[in-house]
């Protein structure tokens, strides 16, 4: 089974914290939605004979999206890909669009399952973030998805300055009592050549404390597990029967094709990814060009993609398995690494699969980094 990606490379406004590829400018969408299309067209036999089970709109904003766009990238979709009888199609909105006419809209589709970029229920968090809605929509967004939805997710943001312990608890609340079955939840990371960044260094916004974004993660992790929800990858929670399909392919290593400006494909032995401007995208694919690159992956690369994957989720990383599909190089050297970690209860191996401990969960990356063969 693989999936398709589509970014929708469109935002109101910018976010002060995101280093994702998008435009506030409008003025292109109908002709980049029809470059979208080209590109499905043209890349149609990247996955031969194989089944499309997941179809998933970031970006950006893909709630911006009209019902005839829409449509028109899944005809496409549909008359050229193998796509399950049962898809799992998600599209990311954001609050302040989903009103009840935008929601019908979808609900008419064949999109079954939301994503919603909620980031916080109070008005401060949503105003430092700069984000296009407000506290009320946040809300009132969720109430009447649930209408029309019952796949829902939420995206929430911790490790805010100045968000105190209550007020995350609070959050966590409010989206319990919203029945929500999966939340995704991020620390707030401060990227380069981001507003966030220019701000705190101008000391107009405190700077991110890793101390309370790993109280933050605790308070995540011992709230919704209580709740009934699985802590099935390092920031993703779902209720049984929820777990995104997407997302979940991704970290088992399933091909996928990623369509759109800045979009990444990959297909188990090379990794693809097309240009991040949209000009140039609509350009290149006017003339039936591929604005992409392309990278070979070497047995290392795709040894330390397993481990960095498979150690943030449930499944953890199968010594046995890497064995197989790597060789006893990387079995030997992965054991040898590891041994410090299991000392440290970091690390615990149950049945030949080491995972993550309680204790090491907030450090997953430095601990994937500590396993990860390096090249002499």
């Amino acid at each position: 089974m693989s999936g398709i990606y589509i970014h929708i490379p469109f935002c109101k406004q910018a976010c002060h914290y995101c280093d994702f590829h998008f435009s506030t400018s409008m003025k292109k969408k109908n002709q980049l939605v029809e470059m979208l299309c080209k590109e499905l067209v043209l890349r149609k036999d990247e996955l031969p004979e194989e089944k499309i089970q997941t179809i998933y709109f970031g970006g950006g904003t893909p709630s911006l999206l009209t019902s005839a766009e829409l449509q028109q990238i899944f005809e496409t979709i549909f008359s050229n890909y193998h796509v399950a009888e049962n898809p799992e199609i998600t599209l990311e909105a954001n609050p302040d669009d989903l009103s009840e006419e935008k929601l019908k809209v979808l609900a008419a589709s064949a999109i079954n399952r939301l994503s919603i970029g909620v980031q916080s229920f109070f008005e401060e968090d949503l105003k430092l973030m700069n984000r296009a809605h407000n506290s009320e929509e946040a809300l009132k967004s969720i109430q009447r998805a649930r209408h029309y939805f019952d796949n829902i997710s939420i995206d929430l943001i911790y490790g805010i300055p100045d968000m105190t312990a209550e007020r995350w608890q609070e959050n966590l609340q409010i989206s319990l009592d919203l029945n929500v079955p999966h939340i995704s939840s991020y620390a707030l990371t401060v990227e380069p050549n981001t507003a966030l960044q220019k701000f705190i260094e101008k000391g107009m916004v405190k700077p991110v404390d890793d101390a309370l974004a790993k109280e933050h993660f605790e308070i995540l992790v011992n709230t919704l597990q209580s709740a009934g929800f699985e802590h099935y990858e390092f920031s993703n929670f779902g209720k049984p029967g929820y777990f995104s399909q997407n997302n979940t392919a991704y970290w088992l290593g399933k091909s996928y094709l990623g369509i759109g400006p800045s979009a990444h494909s990959y297909n188990g032995e090379s990794r693809k990814w097309n240009i991040s401007n949209n000009a140039l995208y609509i350009k290149a694919l006017e003339k039936e060009e591929l604005p992409m690159q392309t990278e070979k992956l070497s047995v290392t690369d795709k040894y330390n993609e397993y481990v960095m994957t498979r150690l943030r989720t449930k499944f953890g990383v199968d010594i046995e398995e890497v064995a197989e599909r790597f060789g006893k190089k990387y079995k030997n050297y992965l054991l040898e690494q590891a041994a410090g970690l299991l000392k440290k209860n970091l690390l615990e191996e149950r049945g030949e699969v080491l995972h993550i401990t309680s204790k090491g969960k907030f450090l997953s990356d430095g601990i994937a980094a500590d396993l990860f063969f390096v090249e002499e």
